[in-house]
Formats: C-alpha cells, structure tokens, sequence
C-alpha cells in the first residue's frame, strides 16, 4: 500500500473537522496497527493536535508548550519557516526532526500515530507564506508559487521515503487561506463534512469553485485563483472521497436527519458529481450513476449525532473505542454519556474507516 493523504476540509465552519480527524486518526490507528498515521494539524486553532496530545486543558498545555519549545518549533509553523529558510531548491528538512509520537505524550492513543502539531503562529505567519508565495521567479525554472504550496507534499514524501505504509490525515481551517491551500495541495483526496443544513448546500458549491474553478471563470481574478495557479503550474487536485454527515440529530433517527441533508445538499453534490464525475475518487468508474440516492450511497456516510459522545470522547483525548458510558465532565459541565451511542458512534467511524481501505 502506498501512501494516501486524505484531508478534511469544508468551507464552512463548525462542522467537525477536527473532531472527525482524531476519531478516524485513532479508530484508522487501532484498525491498522503495522500502518504509520500521520496527522498533520493544519488549522491555526490546533483543536486536533490537543485532542491528540490529551485532550481539554491538559491537551492544550502540551500543544501550546511543544509551539513555544524552540525558535523553530516542532508543529507545523516551525516546519515551514524551515524550509522557507532554506529557499526553493534546498535541501527537504528531516521529518523526524518535527514529528511527535502522540501516545508519549497521550497513553490512549495507539503507539501507530504520529503528529505534525498545529501551532497559532500560522496565522500571523501566512502574508509571509503568501508573500513568498508570489515572489518574482529569478531564474528560468524557478517557481515561487509551485514551491511554496507543495511544502506540506515534500514532508509527505519524505516520511513515505523513511516508513511505508502510511496513511495521511490533514485537519485545515474553512477560510481558504495560503495554508489551506497548501493543505489541499497535499492531499490526495478530500473528505468533506457537513451539517444538515442549506449552509453546508452553499458551502461545498463554494468548495468547488475554490479548488477547482469557477465555469465560467471571473472575467478579471480568475487567473488569480488558486485554481488557476494550479492548473498553470500543473499540481493535480484532490478527488472527493466522501462526503460525511456530522451533527445531525440524534432523535429524528438516521432517516430524517438524512433526509434533511438529501434536501439542502446531496442534490447540489450529485450535480456537481454529474457535471465533472472526474473530480470525485473513482468518479469515472461511477460515471454510471444517474440519481441522487446512487450518489448518496456511493460517495456519503452518516455519522450520528457527535455533540455527544463524540465530542465527549475527543475532549478526554480518548478513541471511542476506550470510552465508556457514564458522566463526564466537560467545561465544567456534567455530560451523560449513554453506551448505546458509543457504539453508534463508533459504528459510523469504522463505516468511514471501511471506505478508505
């Protein structure tokens, strides 16, 4: 098996992406225990690097400290600078010189996965990155824009060229910003979470537009787009590989809330499915598909209700897999978790797991 990087990314905020990228990191660990995972925290607020390093307070110590350990960090802010440092065409820093094995820091986590830490410092660091970015080539060959954005695929293959098999999930913030798209850039396929609601609809339209362009282009910014660029510079785009159902009511049952979602989203997606079937994994294999529900079966999961014991879990930095039903306290509030929706939970982790392979 070769490498896979996978990221979660929806241009939409408050639909789980950090949450879903430690259950399937930990769940996709425990499942495949001679397979490295790495998770590469590229989101400014670094909610899964806490979820990993331990969760709630104690997980944000760590995470805080391990950005804050040296002038050029072990997270993802300091692995940039580095290689910003060294300018296009120098040598790739050492991946392990930056990764963190999570269970040393977090002993529920299987000893398999390993983390390139989020770090706040990305946020003010991004005009520098975009700045770089769109320098001036001064030599024939030379492309600023071209390097700048596979920073995140060199790492890859450097861990890939140290340890295979290995399995890539990357947590991104929604605004398209220089590190999301270096995020994408990365990634081999997308998992896109959404609500069940009409912003989630016009959110993965937007998504499209973004990666992969607007038909017809903007008669003036389109040529500035990342799409654009990309196409200019020949970097292939991640396919679609799932769309996942996140927060949807757990009292409806998996019907209405799904309904719900075929109502403001699965049509939007099957049309953009039908229009370029060559965007989604497999696309062209399914070319075939002719109806909403055929799409939803092929390309959608549903994950129940993660307000719960989903987030319960993530906030003590612990796999579903270990939690166990009870109360919990969460900010300062008593949560009850109820053992029937664990293993509900964890049930709609492993249907995702299932369908990466």
């Amino acid at each position: 098996m070769s490498t896979r990087s996978y990221a979660l990314w929806n241009n939409k905020g408050g639909v789980g992406k950090s949450t879903i990228t430690f259950h399937l990191a930990t769940r996709y660990a425990e499942r495949h225990p001679d397979t490295r995972v790495l998770v590469i925290d590229l989101c400014p607020q670094a909610n899964s690097s806490m979820m990993l390093l331990g969760g709630g307070e104690n997980g944000e110590k760590i995470t805080f400290a391990i950005s804050q350990a040296s002038a050029t960090p072990k997270t993802v802010a300091g692995y940039i600078a580095e290689v910003l440092t060294r300018g296009e065409g120098g040598a790739t820093p050492d991946p392990a010189s930056f990764v963190t094995r999570c269970a040393d820091h977090n002993a529920r986590v299987p000893g398999n996965i390993d983390l390139l830490c989020g770090d706040g410092n990305l946020e003010p660091m991004a005009p520098l990155i975009s700045q770089r970015a769109l320098q001036e080539a001064l030599t024939e060959g030379s492309s600023p824009w071209k390097w700048v954005h596979q920073i995140m695929r060199g790492f890859i293959n450097s861990v890939e060229s140290l340890e295979s098999p290995v399995v890539v999930f990357i947590d991104t913030n929604p605004s398209f910003s220089v590190y999301t798209e270096i995020a994408i850039t990365a990634a081999d396929e997308l998992l896109v979470p959404i609500n069940a609601d009409d912003a989630s609809r016009v959110a993965t339209n937007a998504m499209f537009s973004l990666i992969y362009g607007a038909n017809p282009p903007h008669p003036i910014y389109g040529k500035y787009t990342y799409a654009a660029r990309a196409d200019t510079h020949g970097l292939p785009k991640p396919l679609v590989k799932l769309v996942i159902g996140n927060r949807l009511t757990q009292y409806d049952g998996a019907a209405g809330a799904f309904g719900a979602m075929s109502d403001a989203t699965a049509d939007s997606l099957f049309a953009a499915f039908t229009a370029n079937p060559s965007r989604f994994s497999k696309g062209v294999e399914n070319a075939g598909i002719s109806a909403t529900a055929d799409f939803r079966e092929k390309y959608s999961v549903l994950l129940r209700d993660f307000n719960t014991a989903g987030v319960v879990a993530a906030h003590q930095g612990s796999p579903i897999s270990q939690l166990v039903g009870g109360k919990y306290r969460v900010y300062n509030r008593d949560i009850t978790v109820k053992a029937d929706r664990l293993e509900e939970c964890l049930e709609a982790v492993d249907e995702v797991v299932n369908a990466l392979g």
